[in-house]
């Protein structure tokens, strides 16, 4: 019964550092496009699903990032 506990510890840790890299990774693409899109003007909240509500540059790439993560993990 212990050892069960032991490997599902272990799943549990690796699943959340997979979740972490995906976020950091997700969340620095996101961010430069966004700001790409806020350095040339252009309207990066439309391109981004989660975002368009969002009025902050950081709140509109987290939104961002979860909505892709939520379809992906």
């Amino acid at each position: 019964m212990a050892h069960t506990h032991l490997n599902t510890e272990k799943h549990l840790k690796d699943h959340n550092l997979t979740f972490l890299m995906v976020f950091a990774l997700g969340f620095l693409i996101v961010l430069s496009i966004a700001i790409v899109g806020t350095l040339t003007g252009m309207p990066w909240r439309s391109w981004l699903p989660g975002a368009e509500s969002c009025k902050s540059l950081f709140g509109g790439v987290q939104a961002a990032v979860y909505s892709f993560m939520s379809h992906t993990l």
